[in-house]
């Protein structure tokens, strides 16, 4: 008997079997880092290393294959619905590692503008998962036309649920085609806030106020409402910085002062304009000034542009003795009569 078994071959068929069971454990615990593909090989390749080690493979793909599945047009049995599970997670890790590389390196191409290399990683992220899409269709033996016919009956018990993500989808493609707006632009929203772009997805934009805070920002508001892009081409922006003097200063002599010792920083521009003080009210503690100068960058609360410049106005109007008034008021008092008892 034992001649026979060795003579059938059957011990050593087992013995393969055995040795790529524990191929599979040693494959996922000490070669595979991955830590979504170490799941995978933990809870379906060493089960069905197992089952297939204990020669149970026909009986058990038998028993799943007899197992249907009924949706809608389309029917299939469970064993296809495992493989469809199991080729779809494979297809999902592949197309989220194809989908980094491909965006790091379309990021690196340095020739193509900012809003054109997101636009290109848009798109190569929709091709690798429709293609992974389409495959795992294949896999699963879907024919396309009934899923059409599911896909059909569906989209029209969402679609009025999905018209905000679509038109923040297309918002999307309009900005990065455009270039209205791309990572690292510094915006300043219709509401009030002010940051700087550091992600763009297919829904929003994303920003980062100067102390931290991230604002998620739907594409469709760049769109129908005012934004103002400060970072637009790299162009100069124009800031402006107040300030007042005494009424026993002669006022004549103030914006000269000014516009040299604001002139003499070296981040303000010559062009396109020169620094410009100007008169603006007669206020109630002192006379009101303000001075216009550009900068080529972004007065974001890093660059301290603004407070640079008080700076030197408050040092050239102490240098040429010009009082900064203080806010006080004049208060009279008047004599009052007794009461009349």
């Amino acid at each position: 008997m034992t001649l026979s078994l060795f003579g059938s071959g059957a011990v050593i068929a087992f013995g393969k079997r055995v040795f790529l069971f524990l191929a599979a454990r040693i494959l996922v615990r000490d070669a595979i880092t991955d830590g979504f593909l170490r799941l995978l090989g933990r809870y379906v390749l060493i089960p069905i290393a197992a089952i297939y080690a204990l020669g149970f493979m026909d009986q058990v793909s038998n028993v799943l294959n007899s197992m249907m599945v009924q949706l809608g047009n389309i029917s299939f049995s469970v064993m296809t619905l495992i493989r469809g599970v199991i080729a779809g997670s494979l297809l999902f890790w592949l197309g989220n590692w194809s989908n980094g590389h491909s965006a790091q390196y379309i990021k690196k191409q340095e020739d193509l503008r900012p809003a054109m290399r997101e636009l290109a990683v848009k798109a190569a992220e929709i091709g690798i998962f429709g293609a992974a899409f389409l495959l795992l269709m294949s896999i699963l033996g879907i024919d396309l036309t009934a899923l059409a016919v599911v896909g059909g009956a569906l989209g029209v018990g969402i679609g009025l649920g999905l018209q905000q993500i679509a038109a923040n989808f297309i918002s999307g493609i309009i900005l990065l085609v455009e270039g209205q707006a791309t990572v690292g632009d510094y915006v300043a929203l219709n509401g009030g806030e002010t940051g700087t772009i550091i992600k763009m997805t297919a829904r929003a934009c994303i920003l980062e106020t100067f102390d931290g805070r991230w604002i998620v920002v739907p594409n469709q508001d760049f769109i129908t409402t005012r934004v103002v892009n400060y970072s637009d081409q790299g162009s100069a922006n124009r800031y402006e910085a107040k300030f007042s003097v005494s009424y026993d200063t002669d006022i004549n002599r103030v914006p000269k002062i000014i516009e040299s010792a604001v002139a003499t920083l070296p981040f303000v521009l010559t062009e396109p304009e020169h620094p410009d003080c100007e008169l603006r009210a007669f206020g109630e503690s002192g006379v009101d000034f303000a001075v216009q100068f550009w900068v080529n960058g972004i007065d974001d609360g890093r660059n301290k542009y603004t407070s640079k410049v008080l700076f030197a106005i408050w040092n050239a109007l102490k240098a040429e003795g010009i009082e900064i008034p203080y806010p006080h008021r004049v208060i009279e008092i008047r004599g009052n009569k007794a009461p009349v008892a």
